[in-house]
């Protein structure tokens, strides 16, 4: 038996290498925009915030804020009042995206007749070893 036979010719060699760069740069392009990720993910945060499940919203908060805010301190500070809140708009820049945020909120005074009051929100969203986290001002 010719050894020779078992190895791949330089043509065959280069082309399985020509196939390979061309195969592999693809599977960029099959990962989800950042923009659709962090909308997802903010979406799940607020959804979690608005049904009162603050530990699903403080696990999708950055390792840094949990580092320093426990669970108890997050719920004190931002509570769950929020009736209705929609993902408006996302746009990203390689590390940081910038989610804009329509929330609507009972008022305080449950005789107040106003029915829900909207506004609208900016937030930050960070990339972090390679997850996006909702970023809060320490």
């Amino acid at each position: 038996m010719n050894p020779s036979h078992n190895k791949p010719s330089g043509f065959l060699a280069a082309a399985l290498l020509l196939g390979a760069l061309t195969i592999f740069p693809g599977c960029a392009a099959l990962q989800p925009a950042p923009e659709s990720v962090v909308e997802k993910k903010a979406a799940e945060y607020w959804q979690a915030r608005r049904q009162g499940q603050l530990e699903d919203a403080y696990a999708l908060t950055a390792p840094s804020y949990r580092k320093l805010r426990t669970l108890e301190q997050f719920r004190v500070q931002f509570g769950n009042a929020v009736a209705d809140v929609q993902v408006v708009k996302v746009s990203c820049e390689p590390e940081k995206c910038t989610v804009r945020v329509k929330i609507g909120m009972a008022p305080v005074l449950e005789r107040a007749k106003v029915g829900t009051i909207a506004t609208h929100l900016d937030e930050v969203w960070l990339l972090e070893d390679g997850q996006w986290w909702r970023h809060h001002d320490l």
